[in-house]
């Protein structure tokens, strides 16, 4: 399954992807539980930052991730942390935010990875309206790969 992207690829500002095989099987959204489910404490330091100096610019607030149970499956159109949920399967889990400066599609894809195992996927992709959005994927940006790659190991 081919991630969703949040524009076409020409015109996106920022598009990360990277993975994991795992053994044990699950579906993109016991995948996405399994990722927040421990957010280590440098990374809420980084939400409560973004989330003091974006709002001085009208910028919602986000809180960060949250631990939730994948007993209780969510439904298009409903939050997902900062997310909305556009889209929901077994084999993908599509989240968008969307403000007035940029919009952002994280992409949950599982894939076949043969003898048993499936490959995990996140891609990320972003879309900038205007020079504040494109301030803010800055440092964003940048530590982006390693956001990712510490909640892929919750897997």
């Amino acid at each position: 399954m081919s991630a969703q992207l949040v524009a076409a690829a020409a015109v996106l500002d920022f598009l990360h992807s990277d993975g994991v095989c795992v053994t044990a099987p699950m579906t993109a959204f016991q995948a996405y539980c399994a990722m927040a489910s421990d957010v280590p404490g440098w990374l809420a330091v980084a939400f409560r930052l973004r989330d003091f100096v974006s709002c001085r610019f009208n910028v919602a607030t986000i809180h960060g991730f949250s631990s939730r149970s994948p007993e209780r499956v969510t439904a298009v159109g409903e939050l997902l942390d900062f997310f909305t949920v556009e889209g929901i399967s077994d084999q993908q889990l599509a989240l968008t935010s969307r403000d007035t400066h940029l919009a952002v599609m994280v992409s949950i894809d599982l894939d076949e990875a043969g003898q048993r195992r499936q490959r995990v996927n996140v891609t990320t992709s972003v879309q900038c309206f205007n020079r504040f959005g494109r301030l803010y994927m800055l440092p964003v940006g940048n530590a982006h790969g390693a956001v990712v790659r510490r909640m892929l190991r919750n897997i």
